[in-house]
């Protein structure tokens, strides 16, 4: 559907008749003159007779021009079928740790060793991909938080952006949890109060950014977010060396006890994945989230059309420039040059013998 954004400009129409009319004008002076060169004005009077359609093709096309300028002024655009947006969902915040230690390959999928992160994007990528009507957002965080994509329905970017967030593309030698549960707080805390959930997974310990964990869930307590958060990381991993084969504990620094204090302070909860099959039943767990009703919203997509009757009116005012300076000039040579070949005309006669002949 066409609509103009401003149509009380066409109000603006009528004014340059308007200006012509009340232009002063210089009164008419009737006077009667001897003209010994008539037939040189008779034959100017047929140009003159061009030169006035010319005046006419000049009056239409500058009427025009005023037109498709007033047009592009009124701001025309078209506006898109409505578009019914999802009324029902939560608004999901999910924060994913991207430091160094989550490049330690202690998963197993089928016979092979995978690492922690590679593990995560797909897990958390289905999971987005299950997400129908939420709005997503995405954080990752190392040594600093940053917010990869905000609250949105697009559930094909947001999975997007996390299956190429690499390790390194933030300074990963420490991890700032407090950071990243801050700047959750802060998008999420202007949404629906019922909706707001983070879930927030992590493999490390608080040693970086500005916040403490202990500070950013009582923020999020205030807010009345939700957080769930997720420990990631097997137990025990074999390692052999020339010495022989030990057992370590790759999750020694996993700071369960805070993660769980901040879950359960905002009415969330703390899971711990130890391996894949444990990330995937938590966030099928997490995927039974209560739905809540919101508001329906409709979006109609609108394209602007200004920019073509302003291009018409530049390109008729272009050609009208091109092909009206170089004629008025061609049409005022002639006139000087017919008078003058009139006056010499003239002379001719005034010089014969007396008598006529020459």
């Amino acid at each position: 559907m066409l609509e103009f954004t401003w149509p009380y400009v066409f109000l603006m129409l009528p004014l340059p008749l308007l200006i012509y009319k009340l232009m002063p004008r210089a009164p008419r002076q009737d006077a009667a003159l001897y003209v010994p060169f008539f037939s040189v004005l008779s034959r100017l009077q047929s140009e003159n007779e061009n030169l006035t359609s010319g005046r006419l093709l000049n009056l239409i096309c500058c009427s025009l021009i005023w037109l498709l300028l007033v047009l592009a002024a009124s701001r025309p655009q078209w506006l898109g079928e409505p578009v019914q947006l999802p009324s029902t969902g939560r608004d999901l915040m999910l924060s994913v740790d991207i430091s160094g230690s989550m490049e330690a390959q202690d998963m197993v999928v089928g016979n092979r060793q995978v690492s922690r992160i590679e593990v995560v994007k797909a897990v958390v990528g289905d999971f987005v991909e299950r997400r129908q009507g939420d709005r997503l957002g995405l954080i990752l965080f190392a040594a600093h938080a940053y917010v990869q994509a905000p609250l949105t329905f697009d559930r094909e970017t947001v999975g997007k952006l996390l299956a190429e967030a690499d390790i390194g593309i933030i300074e990963e030698s420490a991890t700032a949890i407090g950071d990243a549960i801050g700047l959750a707080v802060i998008h999420l805390r202007t949404r629906p109060e019922n909706s707001r959930v983070l879930i927030l997974l992590t493999d490390g310990v608080n040693n970086a950014g500005a916040v403490s964990p202990e500070q950013a869930g009582q923020l999020a307590r205030t807010e009345n977010i939700k957080v769930y958060t997720i420990g990631v990381g097997a137990d025990q991993v074999v390692q052999r060396t020339f010495f022989g084969a030990r057992a370590i504990n790759p999750s020694a620094e996993l700071d369960e006890a805070v993660l769980t204090q901040i879950a359960e302070s905002t009415g969330g909860r703390y899971f711990r994945a130890r391996d894949v099959s444990d990330l995937v039943g938590i966030y099928e767990e997490l995927d039974r989230l209560e739905t809540i009703e919101q508001d329906p919203q409709t979006y109609r997509p609108t394209r602007v059309l200004f920019y073509w009757p302003l291009g018409a009116a530049i390109i008729i005012s272009f050609i009208l420039a091109l092909f009206s300076i170089p004629w008025m000039s061609l049409a005022g040579k002639v006139r000087i040059d017919d008078l003058a070949g009139d006056d010499d005309a003239e002379s001719d006669v005034s010089n014969l013998p007396e008598g006529g002949k020459a």
